[in-house]
């Protein structure tokens, strides 16, 4: 029988484990017991007073409990009454919001307008906010979401930036494809140079200050800004030097906008946040920029706690799928988790987050904690890219010509017939093709014009160098769209191309009516049709997959291109699995074990997992674990600090959100004698315990605390 009682042991302040920045969460308030998520960095919200607070003191609380502190705002929107109303310098500032044709301000929120980033939001910016910031003490800060919106571009702001930039004047983007691509440009390079200016300025004021200031950008990844008709940098902030690395917004709202495939319009959550994660990814990796991966529990739309869960398993796996990360944003808004009602699935109660669902989620979020880096690589063929570019945000609103790209099918009609078929395909970006080791890996690239443009004549120069070296380059495009004629370097300045691909076709050699041609040691195939007839049409993915196949074992002499329904990656003691429908057929995938399922709040122990189509799972592999002769906490919906090991026993305190409860496995090298869980006023609480002898953990239950609770095992 083992014995257990229960003691929780007080401490105002504590310092965290280790000074790692590995994990994250943001917050708009201050701390509270309830949102004590026990990451390494609080990320304190806005840089505004509150009626009780400063923000000062806001930041402070999160110190106090241990944290490291970060600070983010919006760059596109924000409460920044002072600055709008004319409290600050005396004008009033809402004229700056994006505007509609229609003559509509884009809203955020209440007196939240988006902006135009012109000169004084930028000075706003500088010296009302980051000098705040810099002045408090955080060395660390995030400009949230640089976002113009497609449909915006017609507010007088706007078409003075327009005059400013072009030497002429605002045309109204509605009126033709060139005006709408000119738009774009503008909002594009309008939050390039405020995000320029702001984090120059954040490092110069820091060093004047004996600081060394950080700038990230939490950011949509360029599928979704593409998706939803949104322009922002992206890409090209990775090159700047005042910018040292963003957070991948990717989360459950971003990843079910429905998509087509095999003809049908529906979420396919899972495949889209892999291809989310892979375009911030691959968009940070050459420049060497830290990138954190986000995601969040719920999401920004009310919806139940069952489709919650459901879909935050498999946003949460499909970042786990990329190894060669290990840093995360565990979630946003703590205090919308744990303090806000939802409902139950099937019913219209609402209620505040279910025991089991915070109990699992603190168990997958103080996984990550531990998460390692490895060098292993998720499962299936790789060597085969998508191009893409930040110019497919351009041509997304208005439609032109009856020209339309229903639910951004041109992108996914490229990479959905191949992930969906288990190639774990890569996106490249043409802003990091000078980069060396871009297309150093690739075997295959498949590129269309169809949803984007080249933004000068390199892209083509480094790509058909590449084919030259022995790569093979597949374009899919009718070169019909409204936008191919657009005024541009292709057919300015003495080139007269019709299209851009005629101007990469030149350099390569070949001609345009060919479906294929050898280049150097390399191939080219170009099929003319658009990208998203592969996905749109029941059964128009088989010529494109066909091509790929026969390029790359044929062509490229890459090896064999075998296909699975299934992803996984092993990291550590950690196995990663997704295994999706809509593939090569109904087939589970099989982990033996023996295994822990952290998707499971009760921890169980299993022989062997089978992980069933249009499902995903995190295991950890009891066989895998470092040091097995050594007591360890191997899962827990809390996080350790304290640990102690002597002869017979293990001593460790463990913190955690309050109103939670804590379920462990601990590996043990006996089973233990006495087990107990003491609190500080010496009351004895129930902790029920089981042995599981097969793999020599202890599971262990007890409510949690922020303050700490301490538990003794001997054996």
């Amino acid at each position: 029988m083992i014995k257990t009682s229960f003691t929780i042991v007080c401490s105002l302040s504590f310092v965290l484990a280790s000074a790692q920045q590995k994990t994250a969460f943001q917050t708009s308030s201050a701390w509270t017991p309830e949102i004590d998520v026990r990451s390494d960095i609080a990320i304190v919200y806005g840089a505004n007073d509150r009626r009780n607070m400063t923000f000062e003191e806001r930041v402070r609380s999160w110190r106090e409990r241990g944290y490291q502190t970060h600070f983010m705002t919006g760059i596109a929107w924000g409460s920044y009454e002072e600055y709008f109303t004319g409290k600050w310098d005396g004008k009033n500032h809402f004229g700056i919001g994006q505007v509609e044709q229609d003559g509509d301000t884009i809203w955020h929120g209440r007196n939240v307008p988006y902006v135009v980033p012109e000169s004084t939001f930028i000075r706003y910016m500088k010296e009302g906010v980051v000098k705040k910031v810099i002045d408090a003490g955080i060395s660390h800060i995030h400009l949230e979401e640089p976002e113009f919106w497609a449909r915006a571009g017609y507010s007088e702001a706007f078409k003075k930036e327009w005059q400013v930039y072009y030497g002429f004047p605002w045309r109204p983007q509605h009126e033709s494809p060139e005006n709408t691509y000119l738009s774009s440009k503008l909002k594009y390079y309008l939050y390039f140079n405020a995000i320029k200016e702001v984090s120059e300025y954040a490092k110069a004021y820091g060093k004047q200050k004996g600081m060394d200031v950080k700038v990230y950008i939490p950011t949509h990844s360029l599928v979704n800004y593409s998706s939803w008709r949104i322009v922002s940098p992206e890409a090209s902030l990775a090159s700047l030097p005042s910018i040292d690395g963003y957070i991948a917004q990717v989360w459950t709202g971003t990843s079910r906008e429905p998509t087509f495939y095999n003809g049908l319009r529906k979420e396919r959550v899972f495949e889209n946040a892999f291809l989310e994660y892979g375009s911030m990814i691959s968009m940070t990796a050459p420049t060497n920029r830290k990138i954190f991966l986000l995601t969040d529990p719920i999401e920004d739309w009310p919806r139940d706690w069952g489709d919650y869960k459901r879909n935050y398993e498999a946003t949460f796996t499909a970042k786990l799928l990329y190894p060669m990360v290990a840093d995360y944003e565990v979630m946003p808004w703590p205090e919308r988790i744990y303090t806000r009602p939802y409902k139950l699935p099937d019913s219209d109660s609402s209620i505040l987050i279910p025991k089991y669902y915070s109990t699992q989620m603190q168990i997958m979020v103080n996984a990550l904690n531990s998460m390692p880096v490895s060098e292993n690589k998720v499962s299936g063929v790789h060597g085969i890219g998508v191009l893409m570019g930040n110019s497919m945000m351009f041509q997304r609103f208005p439609t032109h010509q009856g020209f339309e790209d229903p639910q951004f099918s041109n992108f996914y009609g490229q990479t959905l017939p191949l992930l969906k078929l288990g190639v774990p395909v890569e996106t490249v970006h043409m802003e990091n093709l000078p980069f060396e080791n871009t297309l150093k890996n690739i075997k295959v690239l498949v590129m269309s014009y169809s949803n984007m443009k080249p933004m000068s004549p390199e892209v083509h120069e480094h790509l058909a160098a590449w084919v030259k070296k022995g790569g093979v380059l597949i374009y899919c495009g009718a070169d019909d769209d409204p936008y191919q004629s657009v005024r541009e370097w292709w057919n300015t300045k003495g080139n007269t191309f019709k299209s851009p691909s005629e101007h990469l076709f030149r350099l390569l050699g070949v001609n345009a009516a060919q479906p294929e041609a050898r280049v150097g040691k390399g191939f080219v195939y170009i099929v003319r049709q658009h990208p998203k007839e592969f996905v749109m049409n029941a059964g128009g993915e088989k010529g494109f997959v066909a091509l790929v196949k026969k390029a790359f074992e044929e062509n490229a002499k890459a090896g064999k291109l075998s296909f699975s329904n299934t992803l996984h990656v092993s990291r550590g003691m950690y196995d990663v699995v997704a295994v999706m429908d809509e593939s090569t057929g109904a087939e589970p995938f099989v982990v033996k074990g023996p295994v822990i399922d952290l998707f499971d709040p009760k921890l169980p122990v299993l022989e062997s997992k089978s992980v069933t189509p249009g499902t995903q799972a995190l295991l950890l592999n009891v066989g895998r674990v470092e040091h097995p002769e050594r007591p360890q906490v191997l899962a827990a919906a809390c996080r350790v600090y304290d640990e102690e090991r002597k002869t017979g026993s293990y001593h460790f305190t463990a913190k955690s959100p309050a109103k939670t409860i804590n379920v462990m496995r601990i590996l043990l090298p006996a089973a233990p004698k006495e087990t107990t869980v003491t609190a500080a006023d010496g009351s004895k609480l129930e902790a029920p315990a089981s042995w599981d002898a097969g793999s020599k953990t202890l599971l262990l239950q007890f409510d949690n605390s922020p303050e700490g609770v301490k538990v003794a095992i001997g054996w």
